[in-house]
């Protein structure tokens, strides 16, 4: 064995069937005190749903200028209204920043086949759906001259493609983030804002929480669960997100002095964090130069 190896070899057991990652010391013993002070994600009373899946967004995404557009052509002061509560503020993944969110004057013509809408009631939304042609807008998976209609589903050719069971989540405020980020990037969304597809959110929202999944700390622990792209990408799936140990019995106004509409001291978030995961100097020194 080489001088090099013995140098920096770490002893590690083996001792479970479960999936195993060789880590040094100082990470064995971060790793051990963030699962020793919180508890899983997964096994909060929460719930993690990603975004909707039009299945095809230039048709069912429009900017304000067209929903307004649509509304102008309703016959009848009944039919506006209703027109109006099926068109719903959406974010996209690239909208969403951390701590706080662009919005980019977007709608979701929220048709979910969970909600059983006859298209008839709503015939400026048909009107203007007709537009991209029928072909384009069944879901049946065929191959047309030049496209291919939607994934081969049930659903009606007006509705989304996913089911949204959960729309009503949609209707609470909610933690967010998209899908593929250099950092952290999570957001509070206002109830009602919807979110497309790859991004995420978790329901009900807490600041407290929103805190700690924007810390170093949780960005690290959670970094490490899955691989890391070319040019420092990371993919936040659920599956990794869910596994984030976070404390329950905090104070709700632990990091309310440094957050607000803008956020004002991410270094006092990230010390709290620390202290609340209990870290010594050299870890948190360890954290950081990560």
């Amino acid at each position: 064995m080489s001088d090099f190896v013995r140098q920096e070899s770490y002893p590690c057991a083996f001792t479970s069937n479960e999936s195993w990652v060789i880590l040094s010391p100082i990470e064995q013993s971060i790793k051990r005190k963030i699962e020793a002070v919180g508890v899983p994600l997964k096994d909060w009373d929460i719930n993690i749903y990603r975004g909707v899946l039009t299945g095809f967004n230039d048709a069912f995404i429009i900017s304000g200028d067209k929903r307004q557009e649509i509304l102008d052509n309703c016959k009848t002061e009944a039919e506006r209204k209703r027109t109006d509560e099926l068109i719903r503020p959406i974010l996209r993944g690239r909208d969403i920043k951390r701590y706080s969110y662009e919005y980019a004057d977007l709608y979701l013509i929220a048709t979910f086949p969970s909600k059983h809408y006859d298209i008839d009631d709503y015939p400026a939304v048909k009107d203007y759906l007709l537009s991209f042609g029928m072909e384009r807008l069944e879901q049946t998976g065929k191959k047309y001259k030049g496209f291919s209609a939607r994934k081969k589903t049930n659903n009606k050719w007006f509705e989304t493609q996913d089911s949204i069971s959960y729309w009503d989540e949609f209707n609470k405020p909610k933690i967010v983030w998209g899908n593929l980020n250099l950092s952290a990037t999570y957001t509070l969304a206002p109830a009602g804002m919807m979110i497309n597809a790859p991004a995420t959110m978790i329901v009900p929202a807490s600041e407290n929480l929103l805190c700690i999944l924007n810390s170093k700390l949780a960005d690290y622990y959670i970094r490490n669960l899955g691989v890391t792209r070319n040019g420092g990408y990371f993919e936040y799936k659920p599956m990794f997100i869910e596994q984030l140990p976070v404390p329950k019995n905090i104070d709700e106004n632990l990091f309310s002095e440094f957050t607000g509409k803008e956020l004002q001291n991410e270094k006092e978030i990230d010390r709290k964090v620390y202290e609340l995961y209990k870290l010594t100097n050299e870890e948190i020194e360890f954290i950081e130069q990560k």
